[in-house]
C-alpha cells in the first residue's frame, strides 16, 4: 500500500502520530494509500519552517517571485497528464474534469504572475505643504489554507498562489481523502525555485485544523468546505486574532424563463447538475422553471437528456461523470433521495440502484431527478452534493427571484432568458454573491473574485483576484516631509546588479 508523507521545509516527512486516513480508489472501492494525520507538534514544525523561510522570501523582489510563479505554471502544465491521472484515481472525477480542476487553478497562478503590478501602492504628491503620502502592501507572514476533497488542485492553487506571490509562506492542509496532488504541487513549487519552507503540506483531521486556527504565528486562514465547519473556522480563527475567509456550502438555483432556449438550458443543466457527480459548490442542483408550460417541457426534456448520460470509471473518456469520493458520501446522497420521497416530492428518475459492471464495489450512483419539490422540504434547504437535480416550480418572475434570495445559501445563481431587461433586473435584485446570465456555473475568471453570500461565506474578503491580494497583505501608509537644507555634497548612486 502506498504511503503518503507530509511535505515540510522542502522534504517529505513521515507522520509520527500513528494515526492515518484511508485514501480510496472510488472506482474500485479499494484502499490504495494512507495519509498521516498530524499532531500539534508536527503542525508546529511546519509553521516554524514557514516562519523561517518567509523573512527571506518577503525580501525577494516581486519580479523574482513572479518568475517562480511563471516556472511553477510551466512545470504543472508539463505534468498535467500525470497529475490528472492521480487526481482522478483518488477523487473519482473523470480525467477531463481533473484537467479542468488543474487548469482553473493555473488561471489564478497566471494572475499571480502579474503580482508586481498588483502590489503597486498609491502616491499623492503635495498632500500638504511639502508633504507626500504613499502606501505599500506588505505580506502578513505565515498563512494557511484548509481545502476540501472536491477540488484538490484548483482550490489549493487559488489560495497559495496569491499568498506566496505577495511574499507570504504557506501551510496547506488538504483533504485527507485525496491528498497526493497537493503534495505534488508543493514539490513542483520547490522545483520552480521557491525556497524550502515557503510551501508546506500537512495532512490531518480536526487536530490539525484546530492547531492551525490557534497557532500564534499563523496570521491568516483560508477555508473551503461545509457551512457548519466554515462558521466554526471563522469564529475560532477570528477569536485567535487571525484574518479568516471561510467559504461554505451552496444550493445554487437556475431560473428558466418562458423565453429561454430550452435546448441550451437542458445541455447546461446536464453538465452543471450532474458533472463531477454533483460534487461542486458551484453545481446547479435546483432548477426553477417559470410557468407550467415551461416546467412540463423542461421536465420531459431533462428525462430524455438523463437517459443519454454515461456513468463510468474515471479513466473512461466517454463517461460524463465517475464515482463519488467515498462509500459514506454515496450513502448520504441515497439517504437524501429517500428523504425527498418521504417529503412528498416526485422521484422522476432514481439513480440509487445504478451499478457498473465489473466495478460493483465502486462508489457509483446514477443521476436522479425530482419534480414537485417545495421550499419547505429539508432536501431543498440542505446541500446534497451529489448527482441530484430538483425541479422547484414558480408561477412568476417574482416568485422565482424570491427562492434563491430567501435561501440560507447564497453562493451562485443563474437565469436563462432572452430578455435583457429581465436578466438585468434579476442580476441587480437577487440576494446571491455570483450570478450567471445564460451561464450555468458562474465561477468568475481568475482576475475577478470568487465568493458567496449568507451561509455560503464567512468573512469580508473573497477568493483570488484583487480581493485575494487584499486578504493576504496588509496596507502601510506613509506621510513624509523632508526638511529644507543644503543639498550640496549629497551622493547619488546608480544601483547595480548584485
Amino acid at each position: 500500500m502506498r504511503a503518503i508523507s507530509h511535505f515540510v521545509n522542502g522534504q517529505a516527512l513521515e507522520g509520527q502520530s500513528g494515526r492515518f486516513g484511508d485514501v480510496f480508489n472510488p472506482n474500485t472501492g479499494e484502499v490504495q494509500a494512507r495519509a498521516p494525520l498530524a499532531t500539534e507538534a508536527e503542525l508546529d514544525a511546519a509553521v516554524q519552517a514557514a516562519a523561517a523561510a518567509q523573512v527571506g522570501w518577503a525580501a525577494t523582489n516581486p519580479q523574482r517571485r513572479a518568475r517562480v510563479m511563471f516556472e511553477f505554471k510551466r512545470l504543472v502544465e508539463r505534468d498535467m497528464n500525470a497529475l490528472a491521472e492521480i487526481l482522478s484515481s483518488e477523487h473519482g472525477k473523470v480525467i477531463a474534469d481533473s484537467k479542468g480542476d488543474i487548469q482553473r487553478g493555473l488561471e489564478v497562478i497566471e494572475f499571480a504572475c502579474g503580482i508586481p503590478h498588483v502590489l503597486k501602492g498609491e502616491y499623492t504628491e503635495g498632500a500638504g505643504p511639502g508633504i507626500d503620502v504613499y502606501s505599500m502592501r506588505q505580506p502578513l507572514g505565515v498563512c494557511a489554507g484548509i481545502t476540501p476533497f472536491n477540488f484538490p488542485a484548483m482550490i489549493p492553487m487559488w489560495m497559495f498562489g496569491i499568498a506566496i506571490a505577495v511574499g507570504n509562506s504557506f501551510i496547506l492542509k488538504p483533504s485527507e481523502k485525496d491528498p497526493t496532488v497537493p503534495v505534488k504541487l508543493a514539490e513542483l513549487m520547490m522545483e520552480a525555485g521557491a525556497p524550502a519552507g515557503v510551501l508546506n503540506v500537512v495532512h490531518g483531521d480536526k487536530t490539525a485544523v484546530d492547531a492551525i486556527l490557534t497557532h500564534p504565528l499563523i496570521r491568516a486562514v483560508s477555508f473551503v468546505g461545509s457551512s457548519d465547519i466554515a462558521h466554526y473556522v471563522y469564529q475560532t480563527g477570528a477569536a485567535h486574532g487571525k484574518r479568516v475567509q471561510a467559504m461554505g456550502g451552496a444550493k445554487n438555483h437556475g431560473i428558466v424563463m418562458p423565453d429561454a432556449d430550452l435546448d441550451q438550458v437542458v445541455k447546461d443543466l446536464s453538465g452543471a447538475a450532474f458533472g463531477s457527480a454533483g460534487e461542486r459548490c458551484m453545481a446547479l442542483p435546483v432548477v426553477v422553471p417559470v410557468g407550467r408550460k415551461t416546467g412540463d417541457e423542461l421536465r420531459e426534456r431533462m428525462v430524455a437528456e438523463i437517459e443519454t448520460l454515461k456513468v463510468g470509471i474515471s479513466t473512461d473518456p466517454a463517461a460524463h461523470y465517475g464515482p463519488v469520493v467515498g462509500a459514506a458520501h454515496r450513502a448520504k446522497i441515497a439517504d437524501y433521495i429517500q428523504l425527498g420521497v418521504a417529503e412528498g416530492a416526485e422521484l422522476v428518475v432514481d439513480g440509487r440502484d445504478f451499478a457498473l459492471q465489473g466495478f460493483e464495489n465502486g462508489f457509483f450512483i446514477g443521476p436522479s431527478l425530482f419534480d414537485g419539490v417545495t421550499k419547505g422540504m429539508k432536501t431543498y434547504q440542505e446541500e446534497i452534493f451529489g448527482p441530484v437535480l430538483q425541479i422547484v416550480r414558480a408561477e412568476s418572475f417574482e416568485e422565482a427571484l424570491s427562492l434563491p434570495s430567501e435561501h440560507q445559501y447564497g453562493n451562485g445563481v443563474a437565469i436563462f432568458t432572452r430578455n435583457g431587461r429581465a436578466a438585468r433586473e434579476f442580476a441587480s435584485r437577487v440576494n446571491v454573491g455570483m450570478v450567471g446570465i445564460n451561464v450555468p456555473i458562474p465561477v468568475p475568471v481568475a482576475y475577478h473574485t470568487f465568493g458567496g453570500w449568507k451561509r455560503s461565506a464567512f468573512g469580508d474578503t473573497n477568493q483570488h483576484g484583487v480581493e485575494g491580494v487584499k486578504f493576504y497583505t496588509k496596507v502601510k501608509t506613509i506621510t513624509a516631509r523632508w526638511p529644507e537644507g543644503d543639498h550640496e555634497g549629497d551622493a547619488f548612486v546608480i544601483p547595480t546588479m548584485k
